[in-house]
């Protein structure tokens, strides 16, 4: 089973957030086949706290704007790991040091990864 045409958008849509407000090392990855509850996991990392947050804030703002709704919503008030539950996306948005704690890619890693499209700052500029 591969991840829906509409999941792929809307983890689009989420990186495209999480990277306006700069997340580093975005990873999707389509975890459809070993879990039944979810598409696509798409991991993101802030630098500080305050980062993490703002990341995960923007990704449900923008998500709303399209008429995503958000399931369930954990530590984000902690800012350490921020994670966030809109049905077929699943969002990890880590610090930093908890991501390579945590190495989720490593326990999804037989799991295909999904292209994210972001438009590197001179093509957005065009």
């Amino acid at each position: 089973m591969t991840a829906t045409t509409r999941s792929i958008e809307i983890a689009q849509i989420a990186a495209r957030a999480a990277d306006a407000k700069q997340a580093e090392n975005l990873v999707a990855l389509d975890v459809s086949g070993p879990l039944p509850l979810a598409d696509i996991f798409l991991i993101a990392s802030g630098r500080n706290e305050r980062n993490v947050i703002a990341i995960a804030e923007e990704i449900i703002d923008v998500l709303h704007e399209q008429g995503v709704r958000i399931l369930r919503r954990e530590g984000l008030q902690e800012g350490r790991w921020a994670l966030l539950d809109f049905g077929d996306l699943v969002v990890h948005v880590f610090h930093e040091e908890d991501r390579m704690y945590y190495s989720l890619e490593r326990l999804w890693k037989d799991c295909p990864v999904v292209e994210l499209n972001i438009p590197t700052p001179t093509e957005a500029n065009a």
